[in-house]
């Protein structure tokens, strides 16, 4: 896995460049990674069980159902900087620390997708500040949910705290693609 992962990655630019960046849609294109995807990043939690995995915009909208499909659990869509159509739709909304482009983004989803017996995973390609794990980590203990931890592909954070706040396990480690 952790092979295929590598191969079909690139870094795009020069690295002092500042559109240097991480390349990962080669990964969507191999269906033998897709298919692969999902349970081992459901795994990595194995001495846990979901009952719900939670995903951001864009890429852990891609890889989240698949986790959920393996493990036979729902799917939500963690939207950003989205607002409630009406009065009627209740969402939850956190803002994020700043990110690795230091935005802060407003995350939430509605609010009846996520209840108290729920025991949320959260899973994303990349982690490297932890500001968007933070907000869905408050996002769940606001629906009254128990937060598992973060499964991601890329583990990019240079704080062992937010590591260990989050429970963040990857797949691999930024420092085995360069």
């Amino acid at each position: 896995m952790k092979a295929g992962l590598r191969r079909a990655f690139v870094w795009r630019g020069d690295r002092t460049d500042r559109h240097y960046y991480a390349d990962v849609t080669g990964w969507w294109r191999r269906p033998e990674l897709l298919e692969k995807l999902g349970p081992a990043l459901a795994g990595l939690f194995a001495d846990r069980a979901p009952t719900v995995v939670l995903g951001p915009e864009s890429r852990g909208c891609l890889l989240g159902p698949l986790v959920a499909l393996h493990l036979r659990v729902g799917f939500v869509e963690v939207r950003k900087d989205r607002a409630p159509s009406c009065d009627s739709d209740a969402w939850l909304r956190r803002t994020t620390p700043p990110d690795y482009q230091d935005r802060h983004l407003s995350l939430g989803f509605r609010k009846n997708l996520i209840g108290g017996g729920d025991r949320v995973l959260f899973v994303d390609d990349w982690i490297e500040t932890g500001g968007q794990a933070h907000a869905a980590h408050h996002l769940t203990r606001d629906a009254g949910a128990t937060w598992l931890g973060a499964a991601t592909v890329v583990d990019a954070l240079r704080s062992n705290q937010v590591r260990r706040q989050l429970d963040v396990r990857a797949l691999l480690h930024v420092g085995e693609l360069r």
